[in-house]
């Protein structure tokens, strides 16, 4: 018996471990015991589609989706203020086409290239 365990242990040897198959599911599977014995001690009186679904607003009531939404524009007012010159500049860059960035993107990859490549 021992002989077929360490056999077993001793699968594929590396430089940093072992690497069995069998261990890491029986691992697995003790790890998932484990997280449903832990889940099963949870709250049972949790009933789905009622109230304690809904979000907590801080006791404010729900609005429509649509007025509930903060946008990016708002969110990052400040860093695009202060960047405007710049975002007015890639702006007027930018066209959609992505074949474009990926050409630009290949042309700065081959300069960095040469350059690394020379020094």
């Amino acid at each position: 018996m021992m002989e077929y365990i360490e056999q077993l242990i001793n699968t594929l040897n590396t430089d940093s471990g072992f690497w069995n198959p069998l261990i890491w599911i029986i691992a697995f599977i003790i790890v998932f015991l484990l997280i449903y014995i832990i889940r099963s001690f949870g709250n049972k009186s949790y009933k789905k589609g009622t109230e304690q679904t809904k979000v907590f607003l801080s006791g404010n009531k729900e609005l429509e989706a649509e007025q509930m939404h903060v946008k990016a524009k708002n969110v990052y007012w400040g860093f695009t203020e202060s960047l405007k010159i710049l975002y007015r500049f890639l702006d007027r860059m930018h066209n959609g086409n992505t074949g474009d960035y990926i050409l630009w993107f290949v042309i700065i990859m081959g300069v960095l290239f040469l350059i690394f490549g020379v020094i």
